[in-house]
């Protein structure tokens, strides 16, 4: 995962000709944001993912909304859109997706078509401090990763990742701030035939003092925010930021990818499989999703009710507030600086479609991957489109070394899932 990150932020830095940052080398004021992979923009920059620690300031990120108990069932898609027309309204539109969704028997699948970077849903409500459920069944193969997890704007991370070449369990991983820490990740068995076949509930349930991953109904694993004091820094490296619930499949083994990403995704992938043969594509099957928000923590500031706001670059537990403040962004050429620039306008949410308004990033492989803008029904379009405005997971080269965006990044795999626009292949 991080060898992966590792040549992404590389390449992006040269292939994409793009200004990028990091927590030392902040965004100008006209770009002003951070994109949670290093690179400055407005619009849907602004959005999820963008890093205070890096933008021209903490203000420019955009409110993220707060969190809603809601449980989600999946009739259709309608309450889901695309990245290049999502300007922040989470009352209209629960998720952001990308890449090839289906519903199929009142589930979700996150479908992987051949030589395609799969699919990516993200919740547009933040979480601090919860619990969130999913049904699941993985999808399955050597290289297919599929994943679950609570991933904050400043790189606090809760993972399971079920990697497909190992279908009896799933990998639990925490990250604070992006920091990265091969003790922070441990194996959990599912019992059952295996975890593409069976269903199974898979829980993260996370508070203020503690963090445990439940398995139908089992605690697997607890983390107590005692134990990940660093008395070097005098901080809790526990995370402790609102973050969104976020679910992909994706080809960690795909052949253009870093050597270590593909040896921990099981070997390559076989993209002539018995589900390529079969249906088309990989695939991991989504039941019910269900999210309980927990009561904020002492001492929080609380101004309003209708989103959270950073007050320092520290981004500890404490610096967050509860603000009345608008999530939604006038157009994609607005920042949380300009909240309301372009509003009115009737093609606001796609009057700029270049790679200062909407994230970018290359697709590895054999072509370029994305998404097309039209498609929000049930059955979303499964073609491989080349479209400059969609909003695509992206691979990488096995090239490149580490930069200073490692050190937001290096510890957050999904960072790379999060891409936008797929560009010009490898």
């Amino acid at each position: 995962m991080v060898r992966f990150v590792t040549a992404l932020l590389a390449l992006s830095a040269t292939a994409l000709a793009t200004t990028t940052c990091s927590s030392s080398s902040q965004c100008p004021e006209d770009k002003p944001c951070c994109s949670q992979y290093g690179e400055c923009g407005t619009g849907a920059y602004c959005l999820g993912g963008c890093d205070i620690q890096s933008s021209y300031s903490i203000e420019s990120c955009a409110p993220m909304p707060v969190c809603e108990s809601k449980s989600y069932t999946w009739e259709n898609l309608d309450n889901s859109i695309l990245n290049t027309k999502y300007l922040g309204n989470a009352s209209a539109a629960d998720w952001t997706y990308s890449g090839y969704p289906k519903i199929e028997n009142s589930s979700l699948l996150m479908t992987m078509p051949k030589e395609s970077v799969g699919t990516l849903f993200a919740n547009n409500h933040y979480i601090w401090y919860g619990k969130v459920s999913g049904k699941i069944k993985s999808s399955r193969g050597k290289g297919v990763v599929t994943a679950f997890i609570l991933l904050s704007d400043v790189k606090d991370e809760i993972d399971y990742e079920w990697v497909g070449a190992d279908l009896t369990a799933v990998q639990t991983n925490y990250y604070w701030q992006g920091v990265l820490d091969w003790h922070n990740s441990a194996n959990a068995s599912v019992s059952g035939e295996d975890t593409f076949d069976d269903w199974h509930t898979y829980e993260i349930d996370w508070q203020p003092d503690q963090l445990q991953w439940i398995i139908d109904g089992t605690v697997m694993r607890t983390v107590k925010k005692s134990d990940t004091y660093n008395s070097t820094s005098k901080q809790y490296q526990y995370p402790q930021t609102p973050s969104r619930l976020q679910m992909s499949l994706w080809p960690a083994g795909q052949s253009s990818n870093a050597e270590g990403t593909i040896a921990w995704a099981g070997g390559e992938i076989d993209w002539d499989s018995e589900d390529i043969k079969d249906t088309g594509y990989y695939y991991a099957t989504i039941g019910q999703i269900d999210v309980t928000c927990y009561a904020l923590p002492d001492g929080t500031t609380t101004t309003g009710n209708n989103s959270y706001v950073y007050t320092s670059s520290n981004a500890m537990e404490t610096d967050i507030e509860v603000t009345g403040n608008s999530t939604v962004l006038g157009s994609l050429g607005a920042t949380g600086l300009d909240m309301t620039l372009g509003a009115g306008s009737s093609s606001a949410s796609s009057t700029s479609n270049s790679t200062d308004s909407v994230p970018t990033n290359s697709s590895g492989g054999s072509g370029q991957q994305g998404q097309s803008t039209g498609s929000t029904s049930s059955d979303a379009d499964t073609s491989a489109t080349t479209t400059s405005s969609s909003f695509s997971q992206g691979t990488t080269s096995n090239s490149g070394a580490a930069n200073q965006n490692e050190r937001v990044m290096r510890g957050s795999f999904f960072a790379v899932l999060v891409a936008v626009v797929a560009l010009v292949a490898l």
